[in-house]
């Protein structure tokens, strides 16, 4: 799950070379849910009207505006390693909204963490920001989409319609994200996909590895685990995004990097081990 999460970073970036960003994820939003619609219909349980909106909702939530999120900052220059460790704070988010959502009050241990986690990312961006042409305001972005990504969570995990098969859960999501997307790739200019090799490429990597494998997996997990568990493996990811950027796209690497990273880890680790057994 890791290593598919962080494809999806990288493969954003990618093909923002070739086409615009909201383009992309209509594709592979589309691409996606078509692709699973066959057995999401055929092979699993006749899906209630109730349960479908419901998916369709957490598609708006979760797949559509956390991709948004983190791709219109990568689009609008932000370090893909940055944009990764951000969106990555989830466990964070996770647990200040098990609050308001699932009435669950933090612990003291759980506010230091937080504080960590948030002090690390913004040692990391600092950084960023001073070293790039990147406004502070992009970085808002991959902010909004984690949080909306953290609410659509503890709802789903809180559903009954949470029982639904990965497939049809994510067919669902896909394509109600695809409808948002659309309407902003008109807006771009078009939406017709890019006959080039490099965009095709492209979506079928964020097909296959950064949707069905990584999402797949969260879905699996999350069905399985608390959120607040699921979501701190994620944090995971982050090293592994700014590798990858460092090597294909000579993305830099520095020791604020390093350091926001080891400070927002011990952040949240101690969320994570704050957690209460069950939730």
């Amino acid at each position: 799950m890791v290593l598919s999460w962080s494809a999806g970073f990288v493969g954003v970036r990618f093909a923002t070379d070739y086409a615009p960003i909201f383009l992309i994820l209509l594709w592979r939003s589309l691409v996606s849910g078509l692709l699973l619609l066959p057995l999401a219909l055929l092979a699993g349980p006749r899906m209630r009207g109730k349960d479908v909106l419901q998916q369709v909702a957490f598609g708006a939530l979760a797949m559509a505006g956390y991709l948004a999120g983190y791709s219109l900052a990568i689009a609008h220059g932000a370090p893909t390693g940055i944009v990764a460790l951000i969106t990555d704070m989830l466990p964070l988010a996770v647990a200040l909204l098990s609050w308001p959502v699932l009435g669950q009050a933090l612990s003291a241990r759980q506010w230091l963490g937080t504080g960590l986690g948030v002090a690390g990312v913004l040692i990391a961006s600092a950084w960023s920001t001073g070293h790039t042409d990147t406004s502070a305001w992009v970085y808002l972005w991959p902010v909004l989409g984690t949080t909306l990504l953290a609410l659509a969570s503890l709802l789903q995990k809180r559903s009954a319609s949470g029982a639904m098969p990965v497939y049809q859960s994510l067919c669902i999501q896909c394509l109600s994200a695809a409808v948002i997307f659309a309407g902003f790739a008109w807006h771009e200019g078009s939406v017709l996909p890019v006959l080039k090799r490099e965009f095709i490429g492209g979506i079928l990597w964020l097909v296959f590895i950064a949707t069905f494998g990584a999402w797949g997996l969260y879905y699996l997990a999350l069905q399985k685990f608390s959120p607040a568990r699921v979501t701190a493996i994620l944090y995971l990811s982050p090293p592994v995004t700014m590798v990858w950027a460092w090597t294909l796209f000579q993305e830099p690497l520095s020791w604020a990097m390093a350091l926001g990273l080891a400070v927002s880890l011990l952040g949240v680790l101690l969320v994570a081990r704050a957690q209460k057994p069950g939730h």
